[in-house]
């Protein structure tokens, strides 16, 4: 009689814990990073060989329904995403900065306005139009420059950023690891440190891709930037990643591990995506800084080669500094050698040197080529971006018909525990009527 009440007793405890599991699994149904849990249930065997059952139930433990392969494909995709969303993002950036000052026109208003005063030298109106122009092409190619500027310090702060959330993930790793190897095997404990291990894996591989190695316990061997990558985790150990630019102005990123210093190399995640960038960034820069330069210098060079208004040799119209900076540097239109030498005032000779730098130069047209490249490159990058959206979503989706919470299952669950709970709570309340019954007798 007393086996009766310990195998109702046992069926209690396991299907209170099963119920307990199945409430856990419909409350998180909506939690990111939740993997489903089962409780796993096994009869109570008797005697040295244990192979009577009937005894009741056990709880042998609470197990996840993750899949490692299929979480590793979501972790390689998103890094793939976060490296081509990462490149959209600075090729977009610096489609406003090539953009936004409207250089291209700018330099042609600059050409269509000596085209003016080519009409009627003598003039002032004319001459003061073209100054006014001047100021705007200054001040379009130091603001593109700028702005150009602006987008290499803004990735900066990003990849600080990125670098410093990279580094928690790794410290928070290590600190899983250090947990995992002291939790019980297969509690609840257990279970809720490996789908936090697993959310920190996927928020790495956003910033990087990695390569994992799980060790019998669910602890993480991580490596950044691929299989012969810098390892950023070794169990309760993690390394740090700091940003730097070299002195061609590109993205590098450097692992310390103690006293070792490694190179980071990212292939994909939001770092790639930064290195992209920077170089982009970088390439850009100077494209325009040579453009900016070779039209300060063909520009001064043909109005030096002319007189100005009142007979005297030509001066620059313009400055350029070591940084592509752009300023006028005539300030009386008086100044603007427009004649040929010793032609007189009403003379406009000198003006198509100008137009010959204009021709020559291709200022105009090689903006427009700068804007266009990078624009190709744009559209290309989207077109890429979004078919390894596809990739990723197919792989999430794979990976959670898996290990995600199936609220109709979990109802099930939910009823069929209950009526075990019940019918163990009964075989307990038969149990005691029934001692009840042959303590009355006696």
């Amino acid at each position: 009689m007393s086996d009766l009440l310990s195998i109702g007793a046992s069926g209690v405890r396991a299907y209170q814990s099963a119920l307990t599991t199945t409430s856990d699994n419909i409350a998180n149904a909506g939690t990111t990073g939740y993997v489903r849990r089962t409780t796993s249930l096994a009869e109570v065997g008797v005697g040295a060989s244990r192979q009577i059952t009937g005894s009741g139930v056990t709880v042998v433990g609470v197990a996840r329904s993750a899949d490692i392969f299929r979480s590793q494909e979501v972790r390689q995709s998103t890094s793939d995403v976060s490296r081509s969303d990462g490149g959209i993002t600075w090729m977009t950036r610096i489609e406003s900065a090539l953009t936004s000052r409207a250089l291209t026109d700018r330099m042609a208003s600059f050409f269509n306005a000596g085209t003016a005063l080519s009409a009627d030298p003598s003039a002032d109106a004319p001459r003061r139009s073209m100054l006014e122009a001047a100021e705007s092409v200054a001040q379009s190619f130091s603001g593109t420059i700028n702005a150009l500027d602006e987008t290499a310090t803004n990735l900066d702060l990003n990849a600080q950023n990125s670098v410093s959330k990279l580094n928690n993930n790794a410290a928070v790793l290590a600190r899983i690891n250090d947990g995992l190897a002291r939790v019980a095997r297969g509690s609840a404990g257990e279970a809720q440190l490996l789908d936090q291990r697993d959310r920190m894996l996927d928020e790495m591989s956003e910033m990087t891709d990695i390569d994992v190695q799980f060790d019998t316990t669910g602890r993480v061997t991580v490596r950044a930037g691929g299989p012969d990558g810098p390892l950023m985790v070794h169990g309760i150990q993690a390394s740090t990643v700091r940003f730097d630019r070299d002195e061609d102005g590109g993205a590098v990123f450097t692992t310390t591990r103690g006293a070792t210093e490694s190179i980071l190399t990212p292939r994909g995640g939001a770092l790639a995506g930064m290195v992209d960038g920077a170089k982009r960034i970088g390439d850009m820069r100077k494209e325009v800084v040579d453009l900016a330069t070779d039209f300060v210098l063909d520009v001064n060079a043909a109005l030096a080669g002319g007189d100005d208004l009142n007979g005297n040799p030509g001066a620059p119209m313009f400055a350029v500094d070591a940084t592509g900076r752009v300023t006028r540097t005539m300030s009386d239109p008086t100044k603007i050698a427009a004649a040929e030498t010793d032609k007189g005032p009403r003379d406009s000779g000198n003006m198509s040197k100008l137009f010959d730098a204009r021709r020559s130069g291709l200022f105009e047209q090689r903006m427009v080529s700068l804007q266009s490249s990078n624009g190709s490159a744009l559209n290309a990058r989207k077109t890429i971006a979004e078919a390894q959206g596809a990739i990723r979503d197919s792989a999430v989706d794979a990976r959670d018909s898996a290990a995600g919470v199936n609220l109709d299952q979990e109802a099930v669950n939910l009823m069929r525990f209950q009526q075990a709970y019940q019918a163990s709570s009964r075989v307990i309340q038969v149990a005691r009527e029934t001692f009840d019954t042959l303590f009355a007798i006696r």
